[in-house]
């Protein structure tokens, strides 16, 4: 840029990011018609820059002509790049055609494409819009041909439905480019508390061997403390073995895969869980296809800490035989007293320490009061207030707790 702004000096348009020959013709405009003074009349100032822009007006269509070519220019070279990247856009071949058979520029060749590809298709002829009054359109005489060209005949009668019987049937896609009709696993959602309870023996569960490996620290001492869940499937996926079955008491050991599609397909599954690493996850992407479908199918994600929470939330689902409770999620919030949770019309509240110790957890129901009078399905009562030793399991206590109360009936 110069310091200077001088419009009769080629090199500050040229600075500008003008071409040399608009800078040029706008510099030889500008000292042609240069401004008047300020102090000049108002008319001989308005008067000299209309001389100016008379002047400047064959530049400024040329301007545009030159922007156009290069439009078109460009449009016919993304055409060709994408014949020469295997696209099979048989269109793109039409545009081709008319530019080089028939000399027609872009927006032309365009129409002429639609028209061919409409008439293949078995489509209706239908033009573009007309013009408005006094213009030309060189588009609706080059639809019209191409649809001439690709078989259409508008003065038979029975032209639409020839042509639809005698289109062509889509070509099969090969089987490598077929997508899955459901997400694979590692698309699957993370667990929650939201999805309904099930029985054990319809949960499929899907270890890692990297998680299998870390016993000890892992998730399997929190699966062996749930009641039930011996009654579960459990599969171990290996990054190079692929699928394994599972033993708690052995670990891994290879499984034939008919032996194991059969397994499968003859239980019926109602929740699924995947915990596995990267490495894990996209091994059990490619042997998707074995697993059934299911009502919930989740898998942990994030951090550790994270995937033990989630791992949890799986678990509280679990149902056991003779168990009765409620789905749903969990509404908590830290009060000035300490804990809560709500759901349904029930709160569970922590209620301070107990004497001589323990922690005082509380049940109220719609009424604000303590829910009294509530039974199980099986006839068993409930009690509003329990008593806990560890004030850190409070959150899990109060969610068993409010899990029975919302699943149960009260009498009288």
């Amino acid at each position: 840029m110069t310091d200077k702004f001088d419009p009769g000096d080629p090199a500050c348009w040229t600075a500008r990011g003008r071409p040399a020959h608009h800078a040029e013709a706008i510099a030889e405009a500008w000292r042609c018609f240069p401004d008047l003074p300020n102090d000049a009349p108002l008319e001989a100032r308005i008067a000299r820059t209309r001389e100016r822009v008379r002047m400047l007006r064959p530049l400024h269509e040329a301007i545009s002509m030159e922007t156009e070519q290069q439009r078109r220019a460009a449009n016919f070279a993304f055409v060709e790049r994408k014949l020469a990247q295997d696209s099979t856009d048989s269109r793109y071949v039409a545009i081709l055609h008319a530019r080089d058979v028939h000399g027609y520029d872009w927006d032309a060749a365009h129409s002429y494409a639609d028209g061919h590809y409409a008439a293949r298709a078995g489509w209706l002829s239908r033009p573009p819009s007309p013009p408005s009054p006094g213009r030309t359109d060189e588009r609706r005489p080059a639809y019209d041909h191409g649809f001439l060209d690709g078989g259409g005949q508008p003065d038979d009668i029975f032209d639409v439905a020839r042509r639809s019987f005698a289109a062509a049937l889509p070509e099969p896609v090969q089987a490598d480019k077929l997508q899955a009709a459901r997400p694979l696993p590692s698309l699957w959602p993370s667990p929650t508390d939201i999805p309904a309870p099930a029985s054990w023996h319809r949960r499929l569960l899907v270890l890692g061997t990297s998680e299998v490996a870390g016993e000890t620290i892992g998730i399997l001492p929190m699966l062996r403390g749930r009641p039930g869940h011996d009654a579960a499937t459990l599969l171990a996926i290996d990054a190079r073995a692929g699928l394994l079955s599972l033993s708690l008491s052995t670990g891994p050991a290879a499984i034939d895969g008919e032996a194991l599609r059969d397994r499968l397909r003859h239980g019926d599954y109602a929740d699924i869980l995947v915990v596995a690493d990267d490495a894990e996850l996209a091994r059990i992407d490619a042997v998707a296809d074995v697993l059934p479908l299911a009502r919930t199918m989740e898998r942990t994600r994030n951090s550790v800490i994270q995937q033990r929470a989630q791992f949890r939330h799986w678990l509280a689902r679990g149902r056991a035989a003779g168990d009765q409770f409620a789905a749903g999620h969990i509404r908590w919030s830290k009060m000035a007293v300490g804990l809560s949770g709500r759901l349904g019309d029930f709160t569970a509240r922590y209620a301070g320490p107990a004497k001589p110790r323990g922690h005082r957890i509380v049940v109220e129901d719609a009424s604000g009061g303590p829910a009294f009078g509530y039974r199980t399905a099986l006839g068993q009562e409930l009690h509003p207030e329990i008593l806990i030793g560890n004030k850190s399991h409070a959150r899990s206590a109060m969610a068993d707790l409010l899990r029975e109360y919302a699943a149960s009936l009260r009498l009288g």
